[in-house]
């Protein structure tokens, strides 16, 4: 009845799920799977049509009558080029119309195979969003290409209606029809200009009210919020709320922050009954790898994403609700609207939280990093450089009124440095930046302007390579490749530091830090910006961090 290709499963499930019920199918044969299942489907009106030139105007007036999307399905080659103009009056027009294409396998397309030619993007910005789904092989791909298509059928009345187009690769053989139903495909759905109580959004309160293990993780921010008063208690008593030092002030409490120690000390059983059933997520990028994994292996009922752009980010690969709304006014305005009693969830995080022992090193990279955080002045800017040190960072508490920034948009070491001294130029508070030796040697060209000023405090953390790479879990580096990988070396900052202009200061052990540290943690701006370079074991400083997640589990 249905063809086994899984992305024409879950594209049929989709485009049923999203409402679209009228299709106009041109003729061809790689085509044939999804003419097959489509006109197997009760609820789609199918429509042949042999000329794609008409067929794309026929969708056309089709749409502009409904109002709705509507899709028009051809196969591969010349076919797509010949939707092209429809496409374009769609765009124009602003009318939801869905292309679909069928296409060759990916590795066949310029090797002179019949009706091949690059797919893919062929309508440019004539669409408002072009999806080339995967061949499914994996549970990894059939969530990518579910993905793809919410994505895809979503945009269609996404801050205006328009055209989109779906590229599906078919590989042979494609006309057998061996499945008897469709899956239960995931469906996102979009909110936008959310009004809580207009009734079309009734039934998300009832949800959020029905779920009692309610997690809420934020994200990298670079603000500090301070929610109402009045709404604080309201809402924050009914979430377990993780947060990390990148995500600032953003929560109306004292969230969870020490996640990966915490989810380390947790077995996969005990990790499974905390699973949560509503998870509400906003701001950007997460730190901690254990984080995503803990919430990709035992995923939440519902995943609510909330952010301004309305944009889909699965991070977790259980997102059912984006929220186009500013984060703080969809919580304060949710505060009142929560009638459940106080679940014993949260508290059950709170305890298990506090009962992990602070972070304590013996003199290592970490050691450094937590004796620093420990002694920053409120206020201050922080800025934690990528790789090891922002994760590193994690592990300690933050003094209050410190912000936080990082540059974790794309987590790369280069211009780190530079970031940090631009913010920092316009400051007016002393602005610490904790950065590892590739990064800072990558970027050293950030002092080399006459730009800033005396407000800065760089903590330089030298063991002479990429401490990162020795750390990854299964990975054995050869010694006639591991200078290709690491970035073995043996430089130091002082002379380029004393050039520019900077104090130096420098540590080879825990005395040298102790004294160097009442130097450079004095709370106001002196004289000169100071350098502290702190000369560390990498294989030492590895032993140290296997050990403390180790006692961790034990």
């Amino acid at each position: 009845m249905f063809t086994d290709k899984k992305n024409i499963l879950q594209l049929t499930a989709l485009l049923r799920a999203h409402g679209i019920r009228r299709i106009v199918i041109c003729p061809g044969s790689r085509n044939i799977p999804l003419a097959q299942t489509f006109a197997n489907v009760p609820e789609f009106v199918c429509y042949p049509m042999t000329d794609e030139r008409s067929a794309g105007f026929f969708a056309l007036g089709l749409a502009l009558h409904e109002g709705a999307p509507v899709a028009v399905c051809c196969t591969s080659g010349t076919a797509l080029l010949n939707l092209h103009p429809a496409v374009a009056e769609a765009f124009y027009q602003q009318v939801p119309l869905v292309v679909i294409s069928a296409d060759r396998p990916a590795a066949w397309i310029g090797q002179m195979d019949g009706q091949t030619l690059p797919q893919p993007g062929v309508f440019g910005t004539l669409v408002k969003k072009s999806a080339n789904l995967p061949e499914v092989q994996t549970e990894e791909d059939e969530w990518f290409c579910n993905r793809l298509i919410n994505e895809a059928l979503l945009e269609t009345h996404h801050h205006g209606k328009g055209p989109v187009h779906i590229n599906v690769p078919i590989s042979e053989p494609f006309f057998l029809l061996p499945v008897n139903e469709l899956p239960q495909a995931r469906v996102i759905t979009r909110y936008q200009g959310l009004n809580i109580y207009e009734k079309d959004y009734k039934p998300l309160i009832e949800r959020l009210n029905k779920y009692q293990r309610r997690m809420a993780v934020v994200g990298q921010m670079n603000l500090i919020y301070l929610f109402d008063k009045k709404y604080t208690q309201l809402i924050y008593k009914h979430f377990a709320w993780f947060t990390e030092n990148i995500s600032n002030q953003t929560v109306p409490g004292m969230p969870i922050r020490n996640i990966e120690p915490l989810l380390c000390s947790m077995n996969n059983d005990m990790q499974e009954t905390m699973r949560p059933e509503l998870l509400i997520t906003y701001g950007g990028h997460i730190i901690s790898k254990r984080l995503k994994k803990f919430l990709r292996k035992h995923p939440p009922i519902e995943h609510w994403h909330i952010s301004a752009d309305g944009e889909i980010a699965d991070l977790y690969g259980s997102l059912s609700v984006v929220i186009e709304m500013d984060p703080f006014e969809f919580l304060e305005k949710t505060a009142t609207l929560i009638d459940a009693p106080t679940p014993d969830y949260p508290k059950k995080w709170e305890m298990k939280s506090k009962a992990i022992p602070k972070a304590q090193f013996a003199y290592s990279e970490m050691s450094a990093i937590g004796e620093v955080i420990r002694r920053l002045p409120s206020p201050c800017s922080l800025h934690l450089a990528n790789s090891s040190t922002v994760r590193y960072a994690q592990l300690f508490d933050l003094p209050p009124e410190v912000e936080v920034l990082s540059n974790r948009g794309t987590n790369g070491i280069e211009g780190s440095l530079s970031t940090a001294l631009g913010y920092a130029t316009v400051s007016d508070k002393l602005n610490f930046i904790l950065i590892g030796d590739l990064s800072f040697f990558y970027d050293m060209n950030a002092l080399w302007n006459t730009n800033y000023g005396c407000n800065i405090r760089i903590l330089l953390l030298n063991n002479e390579g990429g401490e990162i790479f020795h750390a990854l879990p299964g990975l054995t580096l050869h010694e006639n490749a591991r200078r290709f990988v690491t970035g073995t070396h043996h430089a130091s900052a002082k002379a380029w530091a004393e050039d520019r202009g900077f104090e130096y200061l420098c540590a080879h052990d825990e005395e040298e830090l102790q004294t160097a540290l009442e130097t450079f943690m004095q709370p106001s701006v002196t004289h000169r910006p100071m350098l502290l370079e702190v000369f560390t074991d990498k294989n030492q400083d590895i032993e140290l961090l296997k050990a403390y997640y180790h006692n961790l589990k034990q």
